[in-house]
């Protein structure tokens, strides 16, 4: 049906809207692209621009190199090595399989480095390189370098690790690194980068532990383009880091090595410290171990014979040990009641061999007993019952506060992992700890250092150390950070009448040089060298035991020591676990200590009692047969 003008004019109007209508839809929407797309690339070109590079340019983090330590001389105690390793990076190489193939006739590897290899491939980006080869020699590292033309894929690298080049000697005080661990990330509220390198290096104890910070140095970092999948493509700028502080120890390595080679088979340690600022020239523990081992990873074996020895080479005995220290805690006993005015030097006991208390007999270590003895000659001979009557007047507060004073029953302030603060009791703290009350024969052994009384080495060459000098000295391990001088620990005085220390001092003279004296035997009879010390030995099990019994029943061994009298020096500290005999195990060490300390080298023969020359001509002759073989052993590792 044709239709009539009008309505063709309706449907041309209809039309007409409708293409209107979507030409400005079409118009509206170019124009909103348009206006986003000059949002993007105009307003925001800066912001986009960024993150384009974010995702093409990547920071790198360069591990920076772990500061040195050294002793008081610029011997060298930690150092940095150079290592060589053999990575593969599974993108390049192809056929994995051949590409180990070929290196296995250039180099050795072992069919465990083998199996980890190709094990960690399968997790790791084929892009990124896996170690299968660590710690090879120069020769091999050479050869593949030379024929790396041939070997795609097969990445030779350098890098630096830690080595001790003094092994045993200084164990327990540096300590060691090993891989960064998750425990070690937790210490952490965000890690530091560096420590998320693969094989990177971090103090596990010792020095290496508590110095990680200034040790560790500042990571530098590098900026690298990278591809859409990750892989570094090319280097673009780098940013060099701080290499770690260096730190020097207040210890002498002649010394530490003497004292090491003394010590020998026992399970024992020993302290030298230098009473005058509180270095600490010699620390000693023994048996030790070698520490390189952890930091290349130690096999199950070789910890297995450390872990399962009696002799605990592992542990710091100079620190964490704390045990009973016996007589050599009678000064303070002495100090306590001469400090309250309670008794006086020339107070006197009679000695039968033991004193009942409370329907108890406590027993005195000489059955016969003493007589009567007064302040000095209790010192000397190292009387308990003198003690047991001591301990009735002065109660255990007073003695408690004594010790406190001269550093028992605190932990000292040194970089040293475990560090003990040994326990120094009283009526408080057995209700705190036992709920229950003081007893008169606590107070009775805690005058002889048994009982309750807890004291590690260290603590007691500190005791020595301010009994010598009345001052507040406190040890100092690190004399120095990256060339800056840490404060002395010649400390203040201690707060003691000197004429009551001239007592204490006095006892201690004659016990090394009276022939009445607990020590006589090991006395020095150099002028100007004599020592003043005290002997101790605590007991293991409830009983007396013999020096022929077995040894995990036998007393423990103890003596404090300052030299020269006159002029004091050095103090030492020895304590030899079951060594049986405070005079006769412990004594004849820290003698010989005190005079290789004082004279710096070994000693002349002279400055010991004739009857005792010839066998002291052997066991010099036989220390320093240990040393050079330390020594040369040493050198041959290196």
């Amino acid at each position: 049906m044709k239709r009539t003008s009008k309505e063709n004019a309706q449907s041309a109007r209809k039309i007409s809207r409708r293409a209107l209508f979507l030409g400005g839809s079409q118009l509206a929407f170019a124009g909103m692209l348009g206006a986003r797309m000059h949002y993007l690339q105009v307003d925001q070109a800066d912001e986009f621009r960024v993150l384009a590079d974010e995702n093409r340019i990547k920071d790198r983090v360069i591990p920076p190199v772990r500061g040195r330590i050294f002793d008081r001389n610029g011997q060298v105690i930690a150092d940095n090595e150079p290592t060589y390793r053999v990575s593969i990076v599974r993108e390049e190489a192809g056929d994995v399989e051949d590409a180990i193939a070929k290196l296995s006739r250039l180099i050795h590897l072992e069919q465990d480095d083998i199996d980890r290899a190709v094990s960690e491939m399968e997790t790791t980006p084929s892009f990124l390189p896996v170690t299968i080869a660590d710690r090879i020699s120069w020769e091999a590292f050479s050869r593949v370098n030379a024929n790396a033309p041939a070997l795609p894929g097969v990445l030779p690298e350098k890098g630096l690790s830690r080595i001790y080049p003094q092994y045993e000697r200084y164990a327990h005080i540096a300590g060691y690194v090993g891989k960064v661990s998750a425990k070690d990330l937790e210490r952490y509220e965000t890690p530091p980068a560096v420590l998320k390198i693969p094989r990177f290096q971090f103090g596990k104890v010792g020095v290496e532990a508590l110095f990680e910070e200034q040790l560790r140095g500042a990571a530098g970092t590098k900026r690298v383009e990278v591809n859409s999948s990750g892989r570094e493509m090319r280097e673009i700028g780098r940013r060099e880091g701080n290499s770690g502080a260096d730190i020097q120890l207040s210890c002498d390595s002649d010394l530490q090595d003497y004292v090491q080679a003394r010590l020998g088979d026992e399970s024992a340690s020993a302290i030298v410290m230098d009473v005058t600022n509180g270095d600490v020239l010699a620390i000693a523990s023994a048996p030790s171990y070698d520490p390189n081992k952890f930091v290349r990873g130690i096999s199950s074996p070789d910890y297995a014979l450390l872990r399962d020895n009696d002799h605990r080479p592992l542990a710091s005995k100079a620190v964490q040990d704390a045990f009973p220290p016996g007589s050599t805690f009678k000064m303070l006993s002495a100090l306590a009641g001469l400090h309250e005015g309670i008794i006086y030097p020339e107070s006197t006991a009679y000695c039968a061999g033991h004193l009942e208390i409370s329907g108890r007999e406590f027993g005195c270590w000489k059955r016969s007993g003493h007589g009567r003895l007064d302040m000095v000659g209790s010192l000397r001979e190292s009387c308990d019952v003198y003690y047991y009557e001591l301990a009735q007047k002065v109660g255990i507060e007073n003695i408690a506060n004594m010790a406190r004073r001269f550093g028992l029953g605190e932990s000292p302030d040194i970089p040293m992992s475990a560090v003990s603060s040994g326990l120094i009791p009283d009526k408080a703290w057995k209700r705190r700890r036992h709920g229950q009350e003081w007893l008169v024969g606590d107070s009775v052994n805690a005058s002889i250092g048994q009982g309750f009384v807890l004291a590690s080495p260290l603590q007691l060459a500190i005791m020595a150390a301010r009994l010598a000098t009345g001052k507040t000295v406190t040890p100092r391990l690190v004399k120095s950070v990256n060339g800056v001088e840490t404060p002395s620990g010649g400390g203040e005085d201690i707060g003691v009448a000197p004429a009551h220390l001239d007592v204490i001092r006095q006892g201690m003279f004659e016990v090394s040089n009276s022939r009445k004296g607990s020590a006589y035997r090991a006395r020095i009879i150099a002028d100007g060298y004599r020592l003043s010390g005290k002997t101790g030995t605590a007991q293991v099990v409830n009983r007396i035991t013999k020096c022929t019994d077995p040894w995990e029943v036998r007393d423990h061994a103890f003596f404090v020591c300052f030299a020269p009298h006159d002029n004091p020096k050095i103090a030492v500290a020895i304590a030899v676990e079951h060594g049986c005999s405070g005079s006769g195990t412990a004594a004849p060490i820290a003698r010989d200590v005190v005079l290789q300390a004082l004279y710096g080298k070994t000693p002349p023969l002279e400055a010991y009692p004739a009857k005792d020359r010839e066998e002291i001509e052997e066991r010099q002759k036989d220390i320093e047969q240990k040393m050079r073989l330390g020594s040369g052993h040493q050198d041959q590792r290196a």
